[in-house]
Order: structure tokens, then sequence, then C-alpha cells
């Protein structure tokens, strides 16, 4: 991120990203503090890096567990996107990442095939804050779950009097209230280079890359759930939206179905750039692309 001039920021890590926070006036500490301390608890409940998570012990033992608040809407807008997609997007590919060595060791080393999720209904309940695993399951949030505390920290930050800010999650963005900022995007082959730039303004820019966690022969953590298997035919996506949990989830959504089929259910712009090298954007897609 490029910092607005006259501005302040603060920098720390969090569910293994690197953040940074810029606003008009300098944060006192105690919101500071509370940034940091709402990072470490969504943490804990939504990792499934960590045993002492919620998301660990659903892994180990079926049974009905209570989510905070945030769970509600982020269930339903998975739910969606499972359905739209026919079961190729879904919180259930957390085994299947296992399975091909991203696991919570970070092996990185393929303990056999790949293998589908489970179907949903079969395993998984999911009302409100309410999450039901009728066998041990692991649960993987990925999709939306660093766009969703992007918003909870923006929450943070206005209900103490912060209107205007940039937020970046390592590349994932809120801008509200300040001037427009603009916004490289990283070729997906080579992360020095950039394809393109956007403007963005009071809405949230989240990107999805083939290349950011990547290992082995052509393994990526963007798997297909009902295969199981890497995306092949996407590298690259982008969405902008009004909140970061719908951008990011809409920027993983690309990987599976055009941008055209996911506008008739949600308001966005996007960008998808194909393995063959080819891209398509929407219509409302504010960005310039470099020839």
């Amino acid at each position: 991120m490029v910092e607005p001039a006259g501005q302040h920021s603060i920098a720390f890590e969090g569910i293994g990203t690197h953040w940074e926070i810029s606003t008009p006036a300098a944060l006192s500490a105690a919101l500071r503090a509370g940034l940091r301390e709402r990072v470490e608890a969504f943490d804990g409940d939504w990792s499934r890096f960590r045993r002492d998570s919620l998301v660990g012990a659903m892994a180990r033992a079926p049974g009905s567990y209570r989510f905070p608040a945030e769970a509600d809407a982020l269930g339903r807008l998975y739910r969606r996107l499972y359905d739209i997609s026919g079961g190729a997007m879904t919180p259930l590919v957390g085994s299947s990442l296992e399975q091909l060595g991203y696991d919570p060791a970070y092996s990185l080393q393929r303990r056999g095939s790949a293998s589908p999720a489970p179907a949903w209904d079969d395993v998984l309940g999911w009302s409100g804050r309410s999450i039901t695993a009728k066998s041990p399951v692991v649960l993987d949030i990925g999709a939306a779950g660093k766009g969703m505390l992007v918003d909870l920290l923006a929450a943070e930050l206005e209900s103490a009097g912060v209107q205007s800010y940039c937020l970046d999650a390592s590349g994932d963005l809120l801008v509200r209230g300040t001037e427009p900022l603009a916004v490289g995007l990283e070729h997906p082959y080579n992360r020095a280079q950039a394809i393109g730039v956007v403007p963005v303004h009071n809405q949230a820019l989240c990107a999805s890359a083939a290349n950011r966690r990547a290992w082995g022969d052509g393994l990526h953590h963007v798997l297909d759930g009902t295969t199981g298997q890497p995306v092949r035919t996407v590298v690259a996506t982008w969405a902008l939206a009004n909140t970061a949990m719908l951008a990011d989830a809409l920027a993983t959504a690309l990987f599976f179905m055009p941008g055209s089929t996911l506008e008739k259910d949600f308001d966005f712009s996007w960008l998808t750039v194909f393995s063959d090298g080819g891209a398509a954007y929407s219509p409302g897609f504010a960005g310039t692309l470099f020839t």
C-alpha cells in the first residue's frame, strides 16, 4: 500500500498476514491495543492451524460450537456461493488442503491423491452463530475470512470515531473517507511488476492469486471442492465491493465462475486473469490494464 500524504500509520502481524492501518490522526494506545486483540481473538476462533481454536476443536470432535456474531453473515455468504458454484467453492476444503500438504505443520508434502471436499449437508449445519459438525470436519474460511476480519477492524475504528482510514491486510484493502488510492495490480508471475492500476475509494479491493500460496508440482491453495484439485484455468482475480468480506469471497469465487454469472447475484466489479494469458473484466471495473 502507498500511504496517502499526511497520514499516520501502524503496522503489525496477525493471522499470518502483515497489517497496515493509515489514518489522518494517530490512533490512541488503547485503540491500537484493541485492534491487535481483535485479530488475536479472531485467530483463536477461526484458525485451522491452531489446536486451541474453535475450528481446531471441530476437527477433533463432532458437536455444536458457538462462534462469535460474525459467523452468521459468513455462513450465509458461504452457503450462497456454495450453491451457486455447485459445491466448487466451499468452507469444507480444509481436509483437501491438508491432503495436498497445506496442513497445520506447513509440511507441504502430499499425503496422497487429491480428495473432494465432503458435501455440506452431509457433515455441517450452520445456523447463525451455531456451527454443528456431524463428524470431525476441518473448516477453512480462507476464501472470505481475511476480508471479514478487515471489516471487523474497520468497525472497531468507526466505533472509536475514526471515519477516514486505509486498512491494508497484505493487499486486501478497505478505504474509507480518504482520497482515492491508486493500487497496483500485481503480475501473477512476477511480484515485482504490475499489470495495471485501479483507484480504490470508499470500498474494498481484494485479490486472489494462485502464486500466493503455492508449493510442489503446481499445487496452490485455491481448490475446487468437487475434485480437491487446484484450479488451473485462472491465475489471478480482483474484486471491488462495498465490504472486504464480500470482495474477498468473490475474488475466490471468480476462480470457479465467470464474473458475469456472479454479477447476477452480487453488486461488485471484477477482473480475472486466465492461465492462457487472457483477461476478462466487468464493464464497471475502474482499473487500467497495461499493454
